[in-house]
């Protein structure tokens, strides 16, 4: 998938592992330190399953009213699996546009 490598060549790695960006591309040689490494990804990520988790929980509870300890052992794992793929996507998204927007800040 295109969406998790090197912006500039497509080919490289994005990721060093699950959720920490490589220091530089191992195709191209692409800094990525210049990137953005703020709270936007997480804030997104928490945002968007947070709010699909409530909407969730609302209809499992209205259409078949589980006890507490089920609500509990269906949506604790769905947000934090949720969240930590959401956050894998977000923060290769930001480091995309960044690059596509202010390429200076890639260049050392």
């Amino acid at each position: 998938m295109r969406l998790f490598r090197c912006p500039r060549c497509g080919k490289g790695r994005l990721y060093r592992n699950f959720l920490d960006i490589a220091d530089q591309c191992n195709e191209c040689g692409l800094s990525f330190k210049g990137h953005e490494q703020g709270d936007g990804p997480a804030f997104f990520a928490v945002l968007i399953v947070g709010a699909l988790a409530a909407i969730f929980a609302a209809i499992v509870e209205i259409k078949y009213e589980p006890p507490f300890w089920l609500h509990a052992a269906i949506w604790i794992p769905f947000i934090i699996i949720g969240t930590l793929l959401a956050l894998r996507f977000l923060k290769a998204a930001l480091v995309a546009v960044q690059y596509r927007v202010k390429e200076e800040d890639f260049t050392p």
